[in-house]
Protein backbone atom coordinates (compact mmCIF):
# COMPACT_ATOMS: atom_id res chain seq x y z
CA UNK A 1 0.00 0.00 0.00
CA UNK A 2 1.31 3.34 -1.21
CA UNK A 3 0.36 7.15 -0.25
CA UNK A 4 0.66 9.64 -2.39
CA UNK A 5 0.22 13.31 -2.30
CA UNK A 6 0.95 15.91 -4.66
CA UNK A 7 1.24 19.67 -3.58
CA UNK A 8 -2.13 20.59 -2.34
CA UNK A 9 -3.88 17.45 -2.96
CA UNK A 10 -5.08 15.23 -0.27
CA UNK A 11 -3.21 11.83 -0.03
CA UNK A 12 -4.13 9.05 -2.30
CA UNK A 13 -3.67 5.69 -1.16
CA UNK A 14 -2.92 2.90 -3.58
CA UNK A 15 -2.77 -0.58 -3.54
CA UNK A 16 -3.94 -3.82 -6.04
CA UNK A 17 -7.32 -2.88 -6.04
CA UNK A 18 -6.93 0.93 -6.99
CA UNK A 19 -7.38 1.89 -10.45
CA UNK A 20 -4.56 2.67 -12.98
CA UNK A 21 -6.23 5.62 -14.37
CA UNK A 22 -6.99 7.14 -10.77
CA UNK A 23 -3.26 7.10 -10.25
CA UNK A 24 -2.40 8.60 -13.40
CA UNK A 25 -4.91 11.55 -12.82
CA UNK A 26 -3.38 12.17 -9.20
CA UNK A 27 0.14 12.34 -10.49
CA UNK A 28 0.54 12.04 -14.18
CA UNK A 29 4.28 10.94 -14.16
CA UNK A 30 2.96 7.55 -12.78
CA UNK A 31 2.36 6.91 -16.63
CA UNK A 32 5.64 6.21 -17.43
CA UNK A 33 5.73 2.96 -15.38
CA UNK A 34 2.55 2.14 -16.96
CA UNK A 35 3.88 2.86 -20.55
CA UNK A 36 7.09 0.94 -20.00
CA UNK A 37 5.29 -2.45 -19.10
CA UNK A 38 2.07 -1.56 -22.19
CA UNK A 39 -0.45 -0.98 -19.53
CA UNK A 40 -3.09 1.17 -21.37
CA UNK A 41 -4.57 3.75 -18.57
CA UNK A 42 -6.21 5.48 -20.48
CA UNK A 43 -9.50 3.99 -22.37
CA UNK A 44 -8.61 0.76 -19.51
CA UNK A 45 -8.22 3.52 -17.19
CA UNK A 46 -10.69 1.77 -14.68
CA UNK A 47 -8.37 -1.66 -14.30
CA UNK A 48 -6.71 -2.33 -11.42
CA UNK A 49 -3.25 -2.57 -10.13
CA UNK A 50 -4.12 -6.72 -9.77
CA UNK A 51 -5.56 -6.96 -13.03
CA UNK A 52 -3.46 -5.29 -15.38
CA UNK A 53 -0.47 -7.06 -13.70
CA UNK A 54 -2.56 -10.94 -14.29
CA UNK A 55 -3.18 -9.73 -17.81
CA UNK A 56 0.73 -8.50 -18.23
CA UNK A 57 2.04 -11.69 -16.11
CA UNK A 58 4.01 -8.89 -13.97
CA UNK A 59 4.01 -9.11 -10.07
CA UNK A 60 1.81 -6.07 -8.18
CA UNK A 61 4.44 -5.58 -6.12
CA UNK A 62 7.03 -4.98 -8.65
CA UNK A 63 4.97 -2.40 -10.21
CA UNK A 64 3.72 -1.18 -6.63
CA UNK A 65 7.56 -0.59 -6.09
CA UNK A 66 8.14 1.11 -9.36
CA UNK A 67 5.28 3.62 -8.93
CA UNK A 68 6.64 4.66 -5.47
CA UNK A 69 9.80 5.28 -6.91
CA UNK A 70 8.91 7.30 -9.67
CA UNK A 71 5.77 9.28 -7.28
CA UNK A 72 8.10 10.04 -4.87
CA UNK A 73 11.26 11.47 -6.34
CA UNK A 74 11.27 15.14 -6.95
CA UNK A 75 8.82 16.82 -8.47
CA UNK A 76 9.98 18.19 -11.88
CA UNK A 77 9.48 22.24 -12.83
CA UNK A 78 6.86 23.01 -15.12
CA UNK A 79 4.53 20.12 -14.54
CA UNK A 80 0.87 20.59 -14.88
CA UNK A 81 -1.10 19.51 -12.26
CA UNK A 82 -4.30 18.79 -14.23
CA UNK A 83 -6.21 17.48 -11.99
CA UNK A 84 -6.25 20.50 -10.14
CA UNK A 85 -7.19 22.61 -13.17
CA UNK A 86 -10.48 24.61 -13.71
CA UNK A 87 -12.82 22.65 -16.12
CA UNK A 88 -12.70 25.41 -18.68
CA UNK A 89 -8.80 26.03 -18.62
CA UNK A 90 -8.51 21.64 -19.20
CA UNK A 91 -10.73 22.20 -21.85
CA UNK A 92 -8.73 24.48 -23.58
CA UNK A 93 -5.84 22.95 -22.88
CA UNK A 94 -7.10 19.57 -24.74
CA UNK A 95 -8.07 21.55 -27.69
CA UNK A 96 -4.77 23.14 -28.68
CA UNK A 97 -2.78 20.79 -27.34
CA UNK A 98 -4.03 17.63 -28.17
CA UNK A 99 -6.97 18.50 -30.80
CA UNK A 100 -4.28 20.11 -32.82
CA UNK A 101 -2.12 17.52 -32.41
CA UNK A 102 -4.16 15.22 -34.42
CA UNK A 103 -5.59 17.96 -37.06
CA UNK A 104 -2.10 18.76 -37.71
CA UNK A 105 -0.61 15.21 -38.10
CA UNK A 106 -2.84 13.23 -39.51
CA UNK A 107 -3.06 13.60 -43.10
CA UNK A 108 1.23 14.06 -42.66
CA UNK A 109 1.07 10.33 -41.61
CA UNK A 110 -1.86 9.38 -44.22
CA UNK A 111 0.34 10.27 -46.77
CA UNK A 112 3.81 8.32 -45.45
CA UNK A 113 1.50 4.97 -45.33
CA UNK A 114 0.02 5.42 -48.77
CA UNK A 115 3.83 6.32 -49.86
CA UNK A 116 4.93 2.85 -47.78
CA UNK A 117 1.90 0.71 -49.22
CA UNK A 118 2.99 1.98 -53.24
CA UNK A 119 6.64 1.27 -52.45
CA UNK A 120 6.54 -1.49 -49.67
CA UNK A 121 3.13 -2.90 -50.15
CA UNK A 122 3.75 -6.20 -52.46
CA UNK A 123 6.69 -7.04 -49.75
CA UNK A 124 5.07 -6.57 -46.28
CA UNK A 125 1.06 -6.06 -47.17
CA UNK A 126 0.36 -5.21 -43.39
CA UNK A 127 0.64 -1.93 -44.26
CA UNK A 128 -2.16 -1.93 -46.37
CA UNK A 129 -3.90 -2.96 -42.78
CA UNK A 130 -2.07 -0.20 -40.91
CA UNK A 131 -3.25 2.04 -43.73
CA UNK A 132 -6.50 1.57 -43.38
CA UNK A 133 -6.96 1.06 -39.93
CA UNK A 134 -5.19 4.41 -39.11
CA UNK A 135 -7.00 6.58 -41.79
CA UNK A 136 -10.24 5.05 -40.18
CA UNK A 137 -8.95 6.29 -37.03
CA UNK A 138 -8.28 9.72 -38.19
CA UNK A 139 -11.48 10.44 -39.82
CA UNK A 140 -13.39 9.25 -36.81
CA UNK A 141 -11.44 11.34 -34.27
CA UNK A 142 -11.93 14.52 -36.48
CA UNK A 143 -16.01 13.97 -36.39
CA UNK A 144 -15.33 13.08 -32.67
CA UNK A 145 -13.29 15.85 -31.69
CA UNK A 146 -15.79 18.62 -33.49
CA UNK A 147 -18.38 16.97 -31.50
CA UNK A 148 -16.73 17.90 -28.25
CA UNK A 149 -15.90 20.91 -29.71
CA UNK A 150 -19.14 21.93 -30.89
CA UNK A 151 -21.42 20.75 -28.37
CA UNK A 152 -19.94 18.63 -25.15
CA UNK A 153 -17.10 21.36 -23.86
CA UNK A 154 -19.43 24.35 -24.29
CA UNK A 155 -21.40 22.59 -22.09
CA UNK A 156 -18.75 21.75 -19.70
CA UNK A 157 -17.87 25.18 -19.94
CA UNK A 158 -21.85 26.33 -19.04
CA UNK A 159 -21.66 24.30 -16.16
CA UNK A 160 -18.36 25.28 -14.66
CA UNK A 161 -19.51 29.00 -14.94
CA UNK A 162 -23.25 27.83 -13.63
CA UNK A 163 -21.33 26.53 -10.55
CA UNK A 164 -19.03 29.17 -9.83
CA UNK A 165 -22.04 31.33 -9.77
CA UNK A 166 -23.85 29.56 -7.26
CA UNK A 167 -26.55 28.88 -9.86
CA UNK A 168 -27.57 25.28 -10.13
CA UNK A 169 -30.16 25.16 -12.84
CA UNK A 170 -28.65 21.90 -14.57
CA UNK A 171 -32.01 21.96 -16.86
CA UNK A 172 -29.62 23.24 -20.00
CA UNK A 173 -27.44 20.09 -19.74
CA UNK A 174 -29.15 17.03 -19.30
CA UNK A 175 -28.22 15.32 -21.95
CA UNK A 176 -24.10 15.13 -20.70
CA UNK A 177 -24.10 12.04 -19.33
CA UNK A 178 -25.19 10.71 -21.87
CA UNK A 179 -23.02 12.63 -24.37
CA UNK A 180 -20.04 11.62 -22.54
CA UNK A 181 -21.01 8.06 -22.64
CA UNK A 182 -21.11 8.21 -26.35
CA UNK A 183 -17.45 9.60 -26.09
CA UNK A 184 -16.13 7.56 -24.24
CA UNK A 185 -17.28 4.71 -26.09
CA UNK A 186 -15.02 6.50 -29.52
CA UNK A 187 -12.54 6.64 -26.87
CA UNK A 188 -12.61 2.79 -26.70
CA UNK A 189 -12.83 2.36 -30.48
CA UNK A 190 -9.27 4.05 -30.99
CA UNK A 191 -8.23 2.61 -28.48
CA UNK A 192 -8.52 -0.67 -29.95
CA UNK A 193 -7.27 0.65 -33.20
CA UNK A 194 -4.34 1.17 -32.66
CA UNK A 195 -3.52 -2.06 -30.22
CA UNK A 196 -3.75 -3.76 -33.40
CA UNK A 197 -1.79 -0.98 -35.43
CA UNK A 198 1.12 -1.69 -32.83
CA UNK A 199 0.77 -5.16 -33.23
CA UNK A 200 1.10 -5.42 -36.64
CA UNK A 201 3.69 -3.39 -36.92
CA UNK A 202 5.55 -5.61 -33.86
CA UNK A 203 5.71 -2.51 -31.68
CA UNK A 204 6.40 -0.14 -34.33
CA UNK A 205 9.30 -1.93 -35.59
CA UNK A 206 10.93 -0.92 -38.29
CA UNK A 207 11.97 -4.20 -40.84
CA UNK A 208 15.82 -5.25 -42.25
CA UNK A 209 14.54 -3.67 -45.69
CA UNK A 210 13.06 -0.37 -44.33
CA UNK A 211 13.22 2.86 -45.94
CA UNK A 212 13.81 6.57 -44.28
CA UNK A 213 10.10 7.00 -44.87
CA UNK A 214 9.40 3.42 -42.75
CA UNK A 215 11.11 4.65 -39.91
CA UNK A 216 9.91 8.44 -39.87
CA UNK A 217 6.46 7.13 -40.67
CA UNK A 218 6.64 4.45 -37.68
CA UNK A 219 8.60 6.94 -35.56
CA UNK A 220 4.90 9.67 -36.20
CA UNK A 221 2.63 6.39 -35.64
CA UNK A 222 3.96 5.95 -32.06
CA UNK A 223 4.25 9.34 -31.04
CA UNK A 224 0.84 9.71 -32.22
CA UNK A 225 -0.35 6.65 -30.36
CA UNK A 226 1.53 7.88 -26.99
CA UNK A 227 -0.45 11.42 -27.66
CA UNK A 228 -4.08 9.92 -28.04
CA UNK A 229 -3.46 8.13 -24.90
CA UNK A 230 -2.79 11.58 -22.86
CA UNK A 231 -5.51 12.82 -24.63
CA UNK A 232 -7.67 9.96 -23.71
CA UNK A 233 -6.90 10.11 -20.49
CA UNK A 234 -6.98 13.65 -19.69
CA UNK A 235 -10.83 13.06 -20.95
CA UNK A 236 -11.52 10.01 -19.34
CA UNK A 237 -9.96 9.93 -15.93
CA UNK A 238 -10.00 13.97 -15.54
CA UNK A 239 -12.62 15.98 -17.27
CA UNK A 240 -15.36 13.57 -17.11
CA UNK A 241 -15.45 12.42 -13.68
CA UNK A 242 -15.34 16.03 -12.72
CA UNK A 243 -17.88 17.06 -15.14
CA UNK A 244 -20.59 14.54 -13.61
CA UNK A 245 -19.42 14.99 -10.46
CA UNK A 246 -19.82 18.94 -10.63
CA UNK A 247 -23.66 18.04 -12.59
CA UNK A 248 -24.75 15.75 -9.77
CA UNK A 249 -24.07 18.15 -7.68
CA UNK A 250 -25.83 21.04 -9.16
CA UNK A 251 -28.74 18.48 -10.09
CA UNK A 252 -28.92 17.14 -5.96
CA UNK A 253 -29.10 20.97 -4.95
CA UNK A 254 -32.33 21.32 -7.50
CA UNK A 255 -33.53 18.26 -6.14
CA UNK A 256 -33.48 19.30 -2.41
Amino acid sequence: MINIASDHQKALTIDEDTPVGQIVAHDFRSARVFNKHGIDFCCKGSKTIKEVCLKSDLAPTLLLDQLLNVINSKKENGVISFKELPLDLLVDYIVKVHHRYVNEHSQVLVNLLDKLCKVHGNVHPELFEVRNLFTASTEDLLTHMAKEEQVLFPMIKFLTQRFEKGNTDVSEIQALPNIISAMNADHEQEGDRFREIENLTGGYTVPADGCTTYSVAYAMLKEFESDLHVHIHLENNILFPRALAMSNVSAETVNN
